[in-house]
């Protein structure tokens, strides 16, 4: 890093901090590199990292010799030290994907093989009688399923803030509500003019999921097109996510895994995605067609799928290329500029491969040496909910904010609030407290806590309680009317 005429110049620039952009700048703090994070939003992890399955893939879906296939098998061995490491919710509890009739056999014994060249070892397919055993609430007409042990679940927007967190404490600046608006390079120096100022950098990361063709084609001749493509899901409270300890596919179609039905790592239960190509890239509306395919294609699976038991539904956006494949990799005609676009599913799963293959790629070209003050490690927010009475009791004793609960649902304490606004991100909205705490996201979904948690935003912010946003500027929970009447 140096500076030019009061501009310092970054050595790498990361464009977006989602969970692909946030791996990215944890593993470059490994190194003595200058890095900088811009986010068009205010939070990391406010794009298609906030709202997915969080299913980390086994590697058997993907096609042989694809990017997809070497980074899904990569990164989901990655799993347990990196959520040792940083702190965020991990379980492997296996993959099924299920077949309905005897003529799905083949497809599923070409997975099995598909999964094997990929790398996997201890794929197995299962018949009715030990799938029931194994899983006692599916559709009494299964045939057959495919059993992938490597599969697992995670929180995405947890692990993204995770990786972001240690990338701070290492070096990394994140900067949010800037937008790139244009991009050139003279003399080998980006310059990147955003809705937060003008930065620069020896290069950039292009990491900007469905915005990425746009990063991309601001600098190179050779033009990229995501096209956003939705996918909705309903949420079901707690009490069902025994339902299925295992998450549950159904045989993929080009469109996609199809409908999953999911345990969470947060212990609710998921289902979805539908898969629609749109064009709009901001729209993460639901429709009613769409929550009903995710119903009644769930059912297939789950036929105890009870509807009164939804606490809510929400939808999705992924970057899809068009074609089967990520890109990864320098962009042929603009030198520096490194270009991680159409990282749809399995992009989760595959975010920390492709992190640690970019940041050596970086510093070998950047010719830096790693960084010796490097920690791994990082301690998120200890959660009530997650304690023993004995802890409980510690924690309160400790600090006796623990003892003041904001969120009956979710059992989120004042404690918690206050130190995720204390994160080393720095926050301020009621969503990133929620993504941090949890808070909000239980059965009554906030209608209880969200004017208590209003109230303690605005006075550890020191602002009027009218200035505290749901998700950033212009998201304002209460109106100067509302304020009138207060």
């Amino acid at each position: 890093m140096n500076v030019k005429e009061g501009i310092i110049i970054y050595d790498v620039a990361i464009i977006g901090a989602g969970v692909i952009g946030c791996s990215v700048a944890r593993e470059l703090s490994r190194f003595n590199i200058k890095t900088i994070a811009l986010e068009k939003g205010p939070d990391v992890s406010v794009g298609a990292s906030r709202a997915n399955s969080g299913i980390v893939h086994g590697g058997y879906d993907a096609k042989p010799g694809t990017l997809k296939a070497k980074y899904n098998v990569l990164g989901q061995q990655m799993f347990e030290r990196l959520s040792s490491e940083l702190d965020f919710p991990f379980k492997r509890n296996g993959s099924l994907v299920v077949a309905f009739g005897k003529d799905g056999l083949p497809e599923l014994e070409r997975l099995m093989a598909q999964g094997e060249t990929n790398g996997l070892k201890n794929l197995s397919i299962i018949y009715k009688d030990g799938l029931l055993q194994m899983e006692p609430n599916l559709n009494s007409n299964v045939y057959a399923a495919l059993v992938v042990p490597e599969g697992g679940i995670t929180s995405p927007y947890e692990m993204a803030i995770a990786v972001a967190e240690n990338a701070t404490s290492n070096g990394v600046v994140f900067k949010f509500n800037c937008e790139a608006t244009n991009i050139s390079k003279i003399n080998g120096v980006f310059s990147i003019e955003t809705t937060g100022g003008v930065f620069e950098s020896h290069l950039i990361i292009n990491a900007a999921g469905l915005y990425s063709d746009s990063i991309n084609n601001m600098l190179s001749s050779h033009k990229l097109k995501i096209i956003p493509r939705r996918g909705e899901y309903c949420l079901f409270d707690k009490t069902e996510s025994s339902l299925v300890t295992h998450t549950i596919f159904q045989l993929p179609t080009d469109m996609g895994k199809g409908i999953l039905v999911t345990p969470t790592a947060d212990g609710n239960l998921l289902v979805g995605p539908t898969s629609n190509d749109i064009n709009d890239k901001s729209d993460i509306s639901t429709t009613a067609a769409g929550l009903s395919e995710v119903l009644s294609k769930g059912s297939l699976s789950v036929g105890k799928l009870n509807k009164s038991k939804i606490i809510t539904s929400f939808s999705g956006l992924r970057a899809h290329l068009g074609y089967d494949d990520f890109i990864v990799g320098e962009a042929p005609d603009v030198p520096g500029l490194i270009n991680l676009c159409g990282i749809e599913s399995p992009g989760l799963t595959s975010a920390p491969a492709i992190a640690a293959e970019v940041a050596d790629i970086v510093s070998k070209r950047l010719n830096q040496a790693e960084n010796p003050n490097f920690n791994p490690v990082r301690k998120g927010i200890p959660y009530f909910r997650l304690m023993n009475n004995e802890e409980r009791k510690a924690a309160i004793k400790e600090n006796p904010d623990y003892g003041n609960i904001v969120c009956r649902c979710e059992s989120v304490t004042k404690a918690e609030i206050l130190q995720a606004l204390r994160s080393p991100l720095g926050t301020s909205s009621m969503d990133s407290i929620k993504r941090r705490t949890r808070m909000g996201m239980g059965r009554c979904q906030g209608s209880f806590c969200s004017m208590r948690a209003l109230g303690i935003i605005a006075e550890e912010l020191g602002v009027d309680i009218t200035e505290v946003t749901k998700f950033g500027k212009g998201t304002n929970f209460l109106n100067e009317r509302n304020k009138e009447s207060l």
